[in-house]
Formats: C-alpha cells, sequence, structure tokens
C-alpha cells in the first residue's frame, strides 16, 4: 500500500490523499488550496496524477479545502462516485455551485483587467471548472449513513463516524485487506470541540494502524468553552 499527501503538507488547505492498493486507487477528500498568491498555480498543477484511474473518493465534509476540487476531478476524467454523508451532498450542491460561480466572476474580471493593460489579444484563462461543470459532478456524490459499513471492492471498506465538526462532518475508517493483512487507516477531517449544542460530539475512534489527524491547533490550548470570559 502507498499513501500520498497532495496537500494539506506544511499548509492548512487543499486536503487531499491519494491511496493505492494492490487492486484499488482512491483518495480521500479533494480540497482546494486557498489563500496566498501562490493559490492559482497550486489548484491547476494539484491533481498531477490520470483522474480516469480513480477508483472512488471518500470525502470526510463538505468545506472547500476538502471538497473544492471535486468537479474539477470530474472535469479531467474522473468518473467514479464520491462518498459522503447525506447533509455533506445537501451542503456540496449549494457550496460547489457557488465556488463555480466565484471562479468564473474572478477569471472575467482578470482576462478583461489583463486586456486592458496589453491592449493586445491574449489567451484567456479558463476557470477551474464552470457552474454547469459543478452541476454535472453532483451526479456521482453517493450517500453514506454514520456508522454503516460499506464495501468499496473486495479488499475496501469503510465507515463514517461523527467529527463533530460541521453539519455532515465524518471521521473515516478504511478497513484495507492487503494480501493476508488487514489495515486499518483513520481520516479525521476536522474535528469538532466537544460540548457544542448545534453538533454532536466527535465519535472516539479506539484503534488505527496509520492516523492520518488534524493538526492545525496541536501546538495549542483552547480555552475552557465552560470558562467565563474572564478566565
Amino acid at each position: 500500500m502507498q499513501l500520498t499527501f497532495l496537500g494539506a503538507a506544511g499548509e492548512v488547505t487543499g486536503s487531499s490523499y491519494l491511496v493505492e492498493t494492490g487492486n484499488n486507487r482512491f483518495l480521500v477528500d479533494c480540497g482546494m488550496f486557498q489563500g496566498g498568491r501562490d493559490a492559482d498555480r497550486k489548484n491547476r498543477s494539484a491533481l498531477n496524477f490520470d483522474p480516469q484511474l480513480i477508483d472512488f473518493v471518500l470525502l470526510t465534509h463538505a468545506h472547500i479545502d476538502h471538497s473544492g476540487l471535486l468537479p474539477r476531478l470530474s472535469t479531467l476524467g474522473f468518473r467514479g462516485p464520491v462518498y459522503t454523508t447525506t447533509a455533506t451532498i445537501d451542503l456540496l450542491k449549494v457550496m460547489l455551485k457557488d465556488s463555480a460561480y466565484i471562479q468564473e466572476k474572478e477569471i472575467e474580471w482578470q482576462n478583461k483587467r489583463t486586456h486592458r493593460r496589453k491592449h493586445i489579444l491574449h489567451r484567456e484563462i479558463a476557470p477551474l471548472y464552470t457552474v454547469t461543470q459543478a452541476e454535472s459532478f453532483l451526479k456521482q456524490l453517493r450517500s453514506v449513513d454514520y456508522d454503516d459499513e460499506i464495501s468499496l471492492s473486495p479488499s475496501v471498506k469503510c465507515i463514517f463516524r461523527d467529527a463533530g465538526h460541521i453539519l455532515g462532518s465524518a471521521i473515516i475508517e478504511v478497513q484495507i485487506k492487503n494480501h493476508m493483512h488487514h489495515i486499518k487507516l483513520v481520516f479525521s477531517g476536522d474535528l469538532g470541540q466537544p460540548g457544542h449544542p448545534l453538533v454532536r460530539d466527535p465519535t472516539p475512534v479506539h484503534h488505527a494502524d496509520i492516523l492520518l489527524v488534524e493538526s492545525t491547533y496541536g501546538n495549542r490550548l483552547h480555552r475552557d468553552q465552560r470558562c467565563p470570559v474572564s478566565c
């Protein structure tokens, strides 16, 4: 088995992992890089593999830094299913089309500005994907319920657990049968804090052979939510 970090390594956006087993190639998350002058270049070069060879995608939640390149993956040739929770699908139906609309408007403005500056014809830049392409991609989404084990292939099974981050967010447990061995990978996605009134606490996971966990705040201590502001 081979695991490749495609983003969110050394920075906090562009979350995506490529998992390659003897029988399958799949992604966990397919996020957009956000912020900074180099984000557009990173997004255009992020999918530096053949999307047609990806069997399926597992998606932890709807935030654009985890989901935002899914329509581009589809546009470049990926035709497989994307498994995620029902609530995440509901959010993606709004968020991905909104992401595409923003890109179309920003690229339109950028092309007009470049043309005015150079006063010559130039090769226009295209958005990462259009609203039409985002809408077409939505057909590839497949709904998964929390705590149900789903079989993705003869050698790969997974379970989505509540991550308590946003509506529909999930920790994904992936069981891989590799020759005579079974390997359990756990992808935390973004984790919520316990004790919040609008979302459930993150579901505890008691075992993993390989754990890939959010670490944005790994070197910080959060103020106790039950503590008065003056604490």
